[in-house]
């Protein structure tokens, strides 16, 4: 069975053709319309896009093929790499509960608000995320910032204290990175 399905919406004649050639194709092909379309989406688990002729702002994973001839090795093709794109998009995304972070783009989220981060900043969110506990500030001096630990500098402090105030702008949370004796979590 295929992981990859394409939904072809209310695009009888694309339809026809895939079927035809269905059993040379490295996905799945579904048929829907208005009323199916919701029940379709919800009985899938794997990696699907949505194939239409017109745009439309409702559907997420949507790609618009329209009237114009198309080879159908080069419409496969933009089917693969829209696949690949979406596959590299997923891997780049890193929940952190209420926010999401793009590690391709270094933006992170919270519903529709998004704020730039640098590498630096970036790199300590990670770092933070994926420590078992609270992280002590030679250790992320050692690790983010590739310095000596008997090096005296307050390069960390002064980073998480902008990051701090980045976010709370942004967002208006001043909780997402909470120190203590321990050192530092992301909350």
């Amino acid at each position: 069975m295929n992981l990859k399905k394409i939904i072809i919406y209310e695009y009888d004649i694309l339809f026809k053709i895939l079927d035809e050639v269905k059993e040379n194709l490295n996905f799945e092909i579904l048929k829907a319309n208005q009323e199916n379309l919701e029940d379709i989406k919800k009985n899938l688990i794997s990696d699907f896009i949505i194939i239409s002729k017109e745009n439309s702002n409702s559907f997420k994973d949507h790609m618009v093929i329209d009237n114009k001839p198309l080879k159908i090795e080069k419409f496969l093709e933009i089917i693969n790499i829209f696949f690949l794109k979406k596959k590299f998009n997923i891997q780049s995304d890193v929940n952190l509960g209420a926010y999401s972070l793009n590690l391709n783009s270094r933006h992170i989220s919270k519903k529709e608000k998004k704020l730039h981060l640098t590498e630096r900043e970036t790199n300590l969110i990670i770092y933070l995320k994926k420590a078992k506990g609270a992280v002590k500030i030679n250790e992320l001096q050692k690790e983010v910032w590739d310095h000596g630990s008997k090096l005296e500098t307050h390069t960390v402090e002064t980073h998480i204290y902008r990051l701090r105030k980045k976010i709370k702008e942004k967002f208006g949370d001043d909780k997402f990175i909470i120190s203590s004796k321990e050192g530092y979590t992301i909350n």
